[in-house]
């Protein structure tokens, strides 16, 4: 079975078909996303949370995360690998951004993510010029938390929305491939969506994106909390299998997010 590229993600947001993403961590559950359709998996920093036991992602390191794209790579043939940048492997310079992102790649990712704006640009296009594809993240950015004190909705004035908007659009014009949007009103993420050539990624962000995502563990209802954005697929499914099935079909379809999943 062949893996998917950037290219194949790049059609079907040309086809305006719906991009499906899970978060997964290990050779198992990695190998259920990827039977039950899912198109990309993240390797998100969200493991210090679900995997970890903390109470945010910034203890994360990049030998973490490499260690768990690793695993993930062995247990999905199909689906595109995404790695997360932690925090402090990328933010120091651009030249450090590509060390860390060489040993994410290394372990077996595609591409790579990092959140912040248009602060994070040149560092976007120091390394898709150097071969290594982005994927940008804008609007709530975990590893800010300290930052905006706390896990709080972005863009809910005009200020903030029009800066989402030019953080994705810097974004992109630097040569990011992808934007995940997080934790903000639906019409901003429509807007940004509807500006940008590539495709975003909601969570918490609205049904208009080009795709979602949500962390494993929220899916299934065991990550020991309930975000507005998240709905417990597992219920009523049989299995964790169906559950997948059902997000990947909710997803394909705009049924999911609905409107108790929106800000």
């Amino acid at each position: 079975m062949a893996r998917l590229t950037l290219r194949d993600i790049a059609r079907l947001h040309a086809d305006r078909e719906k991009i499906t993403m899970l978060t997964a961590y290990d050779a198992s559950f990695a190998r259920v996303l990827d039977e039950a359709g899912i198109e990309t998996i993240l390797i998100g920093d969200s493991l210090g949370m679900v995997i970890q036991g903390r109470d945010s992602t910034l203890a994360v390191s990049i030998e973490d995360t490499a260690y768990h794209i690793e695993c993930v790579v062995r247990g999905a043939q199909r689906a595109f690998i995404i790695g997360d940048l932690p925090f402090g492997s990328y933010q120091e310079s651009p030249e450090q951004a590509f060390r860390s992102s060489a040993r994410l790649m290394a372990a077996g990712a595609q591409m790579v993510k990092l959140e912040g704006g248009a602060t994070m640009a040149a560092t976007v296009r120091f390394l898709v010029e150097r071969g290594i594809p982005v994927c940008g993240h804008v609007g709530l950015v975990p590893q800010f938390v300290n930052v905006l004190g706390g896990f709080r909705v972005q863009g809910r004035d005009d200020a903030g929305a029009k800066r989402i908007v030019a953080d994705a659009e810097a974004l992109a014009e630097a040569g990011a491939s992808m934007v995940v949007l997080e934790a903000m009103p639906a019409p901003v993420a429509k807007e940004v969506t509807g500006a940008l050539q590539v495709p975003t990624i909601g969570i918490g962000a609205g049904p208009e994106c080009s795709g979602q995502v949500l962390v494993l563990h929220d899916l299934l209802g065991v990550s020991g909390r309930k975000p507005k954005f998240a709905r417990n697929f597992l219920q009523g499914a049989d299995g964790v299998a169906a559950a997948v099935v059902n997000y990947v079909a909710a997803v394909k379809d705009g049924t999911f997010p609905g409107p108790e999943n929106i800000y």
